[in-house]
């Protein structure tokens, strides 16, 4: 059954919180800009004005040096009827702040002299810019103050109507701008998070649209090599190693359901024949007998499973400690001389002195005996079997296992690993297809790896590679 698609709620959604941070940063940098834009224009238009008036006093004091102080008064008055009253004053002041000339100040009456500035004139000979609030209308002036004579003070101001229109003006552009760029960050942010993560929604009608029966459907690739693309792709490997994965389960589902049937088989058949022949007491131990043999044999294979089950997993039981690999070698190849001798097979091995290592010994030991087992099993009559353990070579110890059996086919060299697999030519010889899965997982576990090479008609070559030194191992 396809899995339901549950639409996330729109405010807890990528393309939601993508659009506030595109719509955010957008307005922000936006606002940012006409402040930038508001500062360095207002202080521009503030120091023409600056200049303006520094040009009004140079004015009045080349007056005062050709005309007097008689000529400067008239020419305050002229000069602030030429600009208008509402636009210009001048007041002409004595050091001590006495004022004895000045245009019509009906509308300045507001701007006094302001003392503290005229002490601080008097200290510096130089000029000081102040800026006022004309009431009602809340207008701005801005003020000179200026010694236009060794005795003679200009005090002149320019009403800032100028300035104030444009920041009337700039805030209906302002208000009007962020609005329009709000709403088109916005819409842009939508739009382009909608058309970035349009892959993550293929992926998630992937996810929804795949069952335990139907895991053919991939992602559709662009080929951009972007982000999502690495996404989708990363997606499909992980389809394809989880269908790989079913695949093996059902195979070894199907495997362990053979494997069992078998034997359960045997033991219902020997409980029916000990019910036909109820009379006789030895047929009952007979039955006995196999069934506890068929017993044993299902929990081997059952306890192997664990042991590969949980060793894979990281929770083997594995107990380290100082080994004489030369000595357990050898112990290896004398119990399997009996059935050399048995099969009239030609057994050899070359075991080098003194290798020791760290591992679990008995574990160990089992993975080489189902070595041997194997080499014995598919070897014929006069065949051979060699072993031989090398030291050191490329910080690797080797233990090879050589037979001259049938040999296996390129196909089959690495399935023949996983648990229940068996090869064509293994079919009929008797076995459950755990000894080289338990085999490889216990040298795997020492930190070392089972190789096989092979060639059909000439035989199998198993390789067990474990570390020189095996400090790893705790």
């Amino acid at each position: 059954m396809f899995s339901k698609l549950v639409m996330p709620d729109l405010f807890k959604t990528i393309a939601f919180r993508l659009t506030l941070w595109y719509a955010g940063i957008f307005s922000i940098s936006s606002c940012v800009a006409f402040a930038l834009f508001y500062v360095v224009a207002t202080q521009t238009l503030q120091g023409q004005t600056d200049l303006d008036l520094l040009e009004k006093a140079r004015y009045f004091s080349t007056v005062i040096q050709r005309n007097g102080i008689m000529g400067a008064s008239k020419m305050a008055v002229i000069e602030a009827q030429a600009a208008g009253e509402k636009r210009i004053f001048f007041r002409l002041l004595y050091p001590n702040g006495e004022v004895f000339a000045s245009s019509h100040m009906s509308y300045w009456k507001d701007i006094s002299i302001d003392h503290g500035v005229i002490n601080t004139l008097s200290h510096t000979k130089g000029h000081v810019f102040t800026t006022w609030l004309i009431k009602p209308n809340d207008q701005k002036a801005r003020v000179l103050y200026s010694f236009v004579a060794k005795n003679v003070i200009l005090q002149t101001g320019i009403a800032m109507d100028f300035q104030s229109k444009f920041i009337q003006a700039f805030k209906t552009v302002f208000i009007v701008s962020m609005g329009f760029i709000i709403i088109f960050s916005a819409v842009s942010g939508l739009f382009l998070s909608r058309k970035a993560l349009s892959g993550v929604k293929a992926i998630i009608r992937t996810a929804n649209s795949i069952s335990g029966t139907n895991l053919e459907k991939r992602v559709p690739e662009t080929g951009n090599q972007d982000e999502l693309d690495l996404l989708a792709h990363t997606f499909n490997r992980m389809l394809d190693r989880i269908e790989a994965l079913i695949k093996s389960i059902r195979e070894m589902s199907d495997n362990i359901a053979h494997d069992l049937k078998s034997p359960l088989t045997r033991i219902r058949g020997f409980a029916e024949i000990a019910l036909v022949n109820m009379d006789d007491l030895d047929n009952y131990r007979g039955m006995a007998a196999n069934t506890i043999e068929e017993s044993d044999r299902l929990l081997d294979m059952i306890n192997t499973m664990l042991v590969i089950s949980r060793a894979e997993a990281g929770e083997g039981e594995f107990v380290f400690k100082a080994v004489n690999l030369s000595a357990m070698v050898r112990e290896a190849c004398d119990l399997f001389v009996p059935v050399a001798e048995d099969k009239n097979i030609d057994f050899t091995h070359v075991v080098a002195d003194h290798i020791h290592t760290l591992a679990d010994e008995k574990m160990l030991q089992r993975a080489l005996s189902n070595l041997l087992d194997n080499a014995f099993k598919y070897t014929g009559d006069k065949g051979m079997v060699h072993v031989d353990l090398q030291g050191e070579v490329d910080n690797f110890i080797k233990i090879r296992v050589i037979d001259t059996g049938p040999g296996i086919d390129s196909g089959s060299l690495e399935r023949i690993f996983e648990r229940f697999y068996r090869a064509e030519s293994s079919r009929t010889s008797p076995g459950t297809g755990l000894g080289l899965s338990l085999a490889r997982t216990i040298v795997r576990e020492h930190r070392g790896d089972l190789v096989v090479s092979s060639q059909l008609g000439r035989g199998t070559v198993f390789s067990i590679k474990l570390p020189y030194r095996n400090i790893q191992i705790i």
